[in-house]
């Protein structure tokens, strides 16, 4: 297994992170407006408000990224961890970047006593799921939107 160093972002990550969020906002078939690219990258350094994130690093280099966010519940006590966004550089899957991005924020769910921890994926996704399917279970709600 490759190493994999899990942390979190630091300003010289920019250029980095940026191809891997496009990469994930062109595999998702969006496009995200320049200012919220920007916002989100204040707030991933800043790391005072949501989202937060982590960095997987491999031989010096950003190779992967994972986004989250505590949300309130009116069923629990304890606040939901909810990862919005995770993806690895394609060059280099199946190397355990996904997993050790997965483990972290699971971690970090924990030291907040988060309620569960949860993630959504697009149907299609089947590489990713064959990972989610290892390290979570699939629920049976769907997802309406306006």
């Amino acid at each position: 297994m490759t190493e994999v160093t899990i942390r979190r972002f630091a300003p010289e990550d920019r250029a980095h992170w940026e191809k891997l969020w496009q990469g994930y906002n062109t595999f998702y078939k969006r496009s995200v407006e320049p200012r919220v690219t920007d916002r989100l990258w204040s707030r991933l350094l800043e790391g005072s408000g949501e989202p937060f994130g982590f960095a997987a690093e491999v031989d010096g280099k950003v190779v992967g990224l994972a986004h989250y966010f505590f949300v309130s519940s009116t069923s629990e006590w304890n606040p939901r961890c909810y990862m919005q966004d995770l993806f690895a550089d394609p060059e280099i899957r199946g190397k355990g970047i996904g997993r050790a991005l997965i483990e972290a924020v699971y971690s970090e769910a924990d030291k907040h006593e988060a309620a569960q921890t949860y993630w959504l994926t697009q149907d299609f996704n089947e590489t990713a799921r064959k990972l989610y399917d290892k390290l979570a279970h699939a629920t049976p709600f769907i997802k309406y939107q306006r």
